[in-house]
């Protein structure tokens, strides 16, 4: 674990896995809510946790590199599910990648529960871990200048939802119909970090990829 300070109020904490990452944030969150921890906010990434708002950063960076922090379970939460047409472009160039038909493609990747490890990119947008290391796929070699809004995607070793039409490079094996970020919904995003996720594929049995 590395504690970096970033300007008088705060910490990056970088740690070497995301795994890590996710344990040590829900370790900062329990501790914000029992009260031994004052933070304003505690934001995760790949591998790096950043709390801002803190009276004493010093004092706690010591705290942080003298303690080892323990794989958390997830939270105890409801599963958010996501209806999927897997009827991506890409589809057929993963199923290609993971040495299957784009039927097991579909049957892999909705059979997996996800959880989201943090967000980012645009608002709404979560990386979703859950596969195993093997199903691991590079992002497209060129970039599309505009992917739809709701399009499910892979890169290396998570899942994504496009909350709106943006440029992007992940690999699109689905659709899903689900808004993920509603400004008059509270809170507006759908998903936040710690979220566990499954996508359910829905439409007619083409829908869900073909040898």
């Amino acid at each position: 674990m590395r504690v970096l300070p970033v300007g008088d109020g705060a910490l990056l904490v970088e740690v070497a896995s995301g795994d890590e990452a996710q344990a040590l944030h829900a370790e900062l969150l329990r501790r914000r809510a029992e009260g031994s921890l004052s933070v304003r906010e505690i934001v995760p990434a790949a591998r790096t946790v950043l709390l801002d708002g803190l009276a004493d950063p010093a004092r706690l960076a010591s705290e942080l590199t003298a303690t080892e922090i323990a794989p958390t379970p997830p939270r105890a939460r409801d599963v958010v599910e996501l209806p999927v047409r897997y009827d991506g472009p890409d589809l057929a160039d993963v199923a290609a990648l993971w040495g299957v038909c784009t039927a097991e493609v579909a049957r892999i990747h909705a059979s997996t529960e996800f959880r989201v490890a943090f967000c980012g990119f645009a608002p709404g947008f979560g990386y979703l871990a859950g596969l195993p290391a093997r199903y691991d796929v590079p992002r497209r070699a060129t970039p599309r200048t505009a992917v739809p809004a709701g399009s499910v995607g892979l890169a290396g070793p998570y899942t994504g939802v496009y909350p709106r039409s943006s440029p992007g490079g992940w690999q699109l094996i689905g659709t899903t119909d689900a808004v993920l970020w509603d400004h008059a919904r509270v809170p507006a995003a759908l998903l936040s970090p710690g979220t566990r996720v499954r996508f359910v594929p829905v439409g007619p049995a083409g829908s869900v990829g073909s040898a």
